[in-house]
């Protein structure tokens, strides 16, 4: 699945660390590190609304999609 975080390329033009990040919006700085690796299976929408909050962004900002057809046969995990 093509989808990509892009969070470093907002916290370098905001100038914000990683770790600043985390403990801002109460999460560990392991948690911070797996979203912005793009090694988790999801991310609570309340979580998210933290990041946009202090980052002044939106979801949208935060994560990229590079499409890929197979995307479109992939079967839901849910």
């Amino acid at each position: 699945m093509p989808i990509r975080v892009t969070l470093d390329e907002i916290l370098v033009r905001r100038r914000i660390k990683a770790r600043e990040l985390a403990e801002t919006i109460g999460i560990s700085e392991t948690q911070m590190s797996l979203f912005r690796s793009g090694k988790v299976k999801g991310i609570r929408f309340r979580t998210m609304a933290k990041l946009c909050a202090v980052l002044e962004c939106t979801p949208g900002d935060l994560l990229g999609y590079d499409y890929d057809v197979d995307d479109l046969h992939m079967q839901d995990d849910g």
